[in-house]
């Protein structure tokens, strides 16, 4: 938890740090760093998480070893070839994810994307590194991962000309140190894979795996390549709705990735152990303990993102200067994301016992599904409610594909949706107070807009939040109070 903790506060002042650049530029190496972006899903954490770890956990401790080996080695391969397609292919792959009539720079776009598509390579090794840790239980020594990427990101940031090249290297001295960092740890447990180009039975099992995926990820991507057109249309939206995107995102993938994805990945190895062993009662009890626990974190914080989505975005602005176009973007899109949190904190628990299982295929076409209904209704909404409709759109894609994913769930094991039902009844209306306190605290703060004001009303409206939401818990005597008071006298 530490681990993760510190890379998304690291990642929030990496965030700040690039900030500091134009609207011209920001955006422009957004749009760059989409394109690796969109690939490290499917070689990187997707196939270890979702593919490689549950038939890992099979294996013997030599096959294991050779498992590691042959699939590092065509990882590598693989991204060679899609590292010279990238650098080649860059001024088409801009071309589909800029609007017509773009607030882009599509020059500079595609001298940056060819820049940081090493990226991919670097990411991808980092993430074998990481899932053969985890898939050990060797979270700490993994977790500390990304924020080596991100205090060498900021390092390389401050020191570095504040040019295109220069944001570029920065990156790529991000992405080394990360995959760095976890070498010894790997060496130290006897981990360390020595890549080659081979075949292995198990390899032909992950690959299997993957193949479904590729759906889900094909379509994701998708959906990505069209949030990016609409956000850089010219004729919607001004330049800096792209770098305002990026706020948002920066700032829900630290919710998430904490309240949401840390306990997930720190639970899938134990799914995976209980799916091989067929042990589906602990199987079940498991599954109620993570979607308790994620919603129990999420949904407190959902709430309070909704009525303090300025002050939050306002940690991106050092100074008074800043972009008020990025202000305003970032807030409105945050708005929106803040209410997904709960539903995806179901989806994410749920995708992970249809991997440990290996029913990747199930998982799969309902997350296809769901993000063609997501596409579906950007071009519904954002018309309509502007940028508020991104956020709308992934809540309600969110709450089919849990609903989906547990009417699967059910069919084969039963899925114990009354325990569920009862926890999210009385968590949510308390989630909701919550957020309603923290906003009428906020009402008499100073107007939120660069740093100063963004932190003094996240302190006090958001303690103010956070303490009506424990107060209620435990009036309520949710059983997982305890355990946040747990963590809080092993961190004192």
């Amino acid at each position: 938890m530490a681990g993760t903790l510190g890379s998304r506060l690291s990642g929030i002042v990496r965030q700040q740090i690039i900030n500091r650049f134009g609207d011209t530029l920001l955006d422009a190496f957004l749009v760059a760093v989409t394109v690796p972006n969109l690939l490290r899903e499917l070689l990187a954490e997707g196939a270890l998480v979702n593919s490689f770890i549950p038939v890992y956990k099979t294996l013997d401790e030599a096959g294991r070893r050779q498992l590691a080996r042959v699939f590092s080695g065509l990882l590598i391969a693989v991204n060679l070839v899609l590292l010279a397609l990238g650098v080649l292919a860059a001024p088409w792959i801009v071309d589909l994810l800029l609007a017509g009539t773009s607030n882009v720079d599509r020059g500079l776009a595609i001298y940056m994307t060819r820049l940081v598509m090493p990226f991919l390579m670097l990411i991808s090794l980092s993430a074998v590194a990481m899932g053969l840790l985890n898939a050990d239980e060797h979270f700490r020594e993994s977790s500390f991962a990304p924020v080596a990427f991100n205090l060498a990101a900021i390092a390389a940031l401050l020191l570095l000309p504040g040019t295109a090249t220069w944001l570029a290297v920065g990156w790529l001295v991000g992405g080394t140190a990360q995959l760095v960092v976890q070498l010894p740890a790997l060496a130290r447990f006897g981990l360390l894979p020595t890549p080659a180009l081979g075949s292995h039975p198990a390899l032909r099992r992950v690959l299997r795996q993957m193949a479904p995926f590729t759906l889900t990820a094909g379509a994701r991507q998708f959906l990505n390549a069209y949030v990016l057109s609409l956000l850089t249309n010219a004729q919607q939206f001004p330049q800096g709705t792209r770098a305002g995107y990026g706020n948002a995102e920066a700032l829900f993938t630290m919710a998430n990735g904490l309240f949401v994805v840390s306990p997930a990945l720190a639970l899938f190895p134990r799914f995976s152990q209980f799916a091989a062993e067929g042990n589906w009662p602990e199987f079940r009890a498991l599954t109620v303990q993570a979607l308790r626990t994620t919603t129990f974190l999420a949904a407190p914080m959902s709430a309070l993102l909704v009525a303090l989505a300025p002050y939050a975005v306002s940690l991106f602005n050092l100074g008074g200067d800043y972009s008020v176009t990025r202000f305003s973007a970032g807030t409105w899109i945050l708005t929106g994301w803040a209410l997904a949190l709960v539903p995806w904190a179901v989806v994410t628990i749920l995708l992970r016992t249809f991997y440990a299982r290996e029913r990747t295929r199930e998982a799969v076409v309902v997350s296809a599904a769901g993000f063609v209904l997501e596409v579906l209704l950007y071009r519904l909404l954002v018309p309509r409610l502007g940028l508020l409709g991104f956020g709308l759109s992934t809540t309600v894609s969110g709450i089919v594909i849990g609903g989906t994913l547990a009417l699967l769930y059910r069919r084969a094991l039963g899925f114990p949706g009354r325990a569920v039902a009862g926890h999210l009844i009385r968590v949510l209306p308390l989630a909701a107070l919550a957020g309603l306190a923290a906003w009428l605290v906020s009402r008499p703060l100073p107007e939120p807009g660069s740093i100063g004001p963004g932190v003094l009303g996240l302190a006090v409206a958001g303690s103010v939040g956070l303490g009506v939401y424990l107060a209620g818990a435990v009036a309520l005597r949710l059983p997982e109070v305890r355990g946040v008071l747990r963590r809080l006298r092993r961190s004192s």
